[in-house]
């Protein structure tokens, strides 16, 4: 059984909130619209932030690691070892995300959440293993319940983590060899898409190896026929252990009132599988950047998002979100340092 907790009311914000900061954008020094989507951001972290002056100085990330078992079937152009390689890498400050954590000043945290070779004593990476990587989702189900709420529950830990810090944001990062295809698996159940739509290349598959992966994937659905309307059973079923800590974060930052900038290809299927459980938990979601990964537009084009930035991206980590954050404190800071035009002795038109 799922604890209670994930089951919570979603925070609601204060109309009056918005109302204000849309009030506030009318006064500044400038034809309304005409910063664009800076002053929808402004607007939208001030009402859910419920402050006037809207805040991204404070930033917490924590990047979820796990393998997967459907590695086994050749999906991925690199080995499976990667994954806790990666950790040491993550550790040691020399991932991309490390690098981009220090530039912005965000604090950066390491939650195992199920890697193969994991150390259960691995200096700066927090513990919160449900097992030694997921089950062959071709051939059987990802996880066991009592995993799937593990697993969960390291996502909530890690947004309460960020709320005793007093994070003004939260970004959720992934590492996983192969996390692709689970993640590619669970967004086909939930929009009933066919697996040649969504496949991509991942770390960089060639074009047979994503037919092959695209097969693999269709056998994981053919198994798991009807989980499409399930969200928790598709995570359980066809999902990994990052990718539902993902979804449980995304979900305790909703409950707690903490908003969420949501980075890539992964980290939106995951968030797709929380708002497929509660759709409230959209409102607390920002989505930072387009993925090249060609599933990724499909998920947007269901949740309504429209990202910030379209890099061609696709490397995870929570490295799309990093990427966005310098924008959102530009909308920040004009919204709460531009002079209005009362103030500037302006006539307004």
């Amino acid at each position: 059984m799922i604890s209670a907790w994930f089951f919570d009311n979603i925070r609601s914000v204060d109309p009056y909130v918005e109302e204000r900061a849309l009030k506030h954008q009318a006064q500044l020094t400038k034809p309304p619209g005409s910063l664009g989507r800076l002053e929808e951001i402004a607007v939208r972290l001030s009402t859910l932030q419920d402050r006037d002056r809207p805040s991204a100085d404070k930033i917490h990330v924590t990047v979820f690691a796990a393998d997967h078992g459907v590695a086994q079937e050749g999906v991925s152009a690199f080995p499976q070892e990667v994954t806790s390689q990666m950790l040491e890498n993550f550790v040691r400050g020399g991932a991309a995300i490390s690098v981009m954590c220090r530039s912005l000043g965000a604090s950066l945290e390491i939650v195992d959440v199920g890697t193969v070779a994991g150390d259960t004593d691995r200096p700066g990476v927090h513990n919160r293993r449900a097992g030694e990587g997921t089950a062959n989702i071709r051939i059987r189900d990802a996880m066991s319940e009592a995993q799937l709420e593990g697993s969960l529950q390291a996502g909530r830990e890690a947004v309460e983590r960020a709320v005793d810090a007093g994070a003004d944001l939260f970004i959720g990062g992934d590492m996983g060899i192969a996390n692709t295809t689970p993640a590619t698996a669970l967004a086909c159940a939930l929009l009933k898409a066919d697996p040649k739509v969504l496949t991509g290349p991942g770390t960089g598959l060639n074009p047979a190896g994503v037919l092959h992966k695209a097969e693999v994937i269709r056998d994981a659905l053919h198994r798991c026929a009807g989980v499409g309307d399930q969200p928790l059973e598709a995570l359980r079923c066809l999902g990994g252990f990052e990718i539902a800590a993902l979804a449980g974060a995304f979900i305790r930052g909703a409950q707690l009132g903490l908003p969420v900038l949501v980075d890539g290809f992964i980290t939106t299927a995951a968030a797709l599988a929380a708002v497929r459980h509660d759709p409230a938990v959209g409102s607390w979601l920002l989505f930072s950047h387009r993925s090249s990964e060609p599933g990724h537009g499909e998920i947007l084009k269901a949740l309504k998002a429209e990202p910030l930035l379209d890099l061609s991206l696709r490397l995870g980590e929570g490295s799309g979100a990093a990427a966005a954050v310098p924008l959102l404190r530009l909308a920040c800071s004009l919204h709460n340092e531009m002079a209005t035009f009362a103030e500037a002795g302006i006539s307004e038109g």
